[in-house]
């Protein structure tokens, strides 16, 4: 085994790794594609974060590993991967408000602006959205034990039913 830096070699691993990649697979660009890709498939991202924000209608992603290199030939990820999803997505009509509107979460327009977006997202960015966030509802849709360790942001827009989400998946 080689060992560089306290990290495994990932392409040594690749056979071992397809059968615990789990939804983080879903997310991998083809070995094509060099770098991220614009992605608008909806399913990846209902499984993961549906339950916690509502039903997506349309979105526009990013999904991939922050460590691998510009042009990278990896198709699944290996151990201690860093996984980034970062996106705009609409929800279903009244959803943004479904979530926001609930006091547990105690929701606040204005306060911290959601993280830039790459480059490839820019595009897609909602010029003069309202967004809504809420630390007690990222705890919650970024609860322990769940796939990956989550962490990150999501931000709402209640007037256009958006969500924004940044974040960062942890396979060790």
């Amino acid at each position: 085994m080689d060992v560089q830096r306290g990290r495994t070699d990932r392409r040594r691993f690749h056979p071992l790794l397809t059968v615990g990649a789990g939804t983080a697979y879903a997310v991998w660009p083809g070995p094509a594609e060099p770098g991220p890709r614009v992605r608008t498939d909806l399913e990846p991202l209902n499984a993961r974060f549906g339950p916690y924000v509502g039903t997506l209608a349309e979105a526009h992603w990013l999904g991939y590993d922050i460590d691998e290199p510009p042009g990278g030939s990896r198709t699944v990820p290996g151990p201690d991967s860093r996984i980034r999803l970062v996106g705009i997505a609409r929800l279903t009509a009244g959803g943004a408000a479904a979530v926001t509107g609930r006091a547990e979460y105690a929701f606040a327009p204005g306060g911290a602006a959601p993280s830039a977006l790459p480059a490839e997202l820019e595009p897609y960015a909602q010029g003069g959205a309202t967004w809504q966030h809420s630390p007690r509802f990222d705890a919650y849709a970024n609860h322990e034990g769940a796939e990956g360790h989550p962490s990150g942001e999501y931000h709402f827009d209640t007037a256009r039913d958006l969500v924004r989400f940044d974040l960062l998946y942890f396979y060790s």
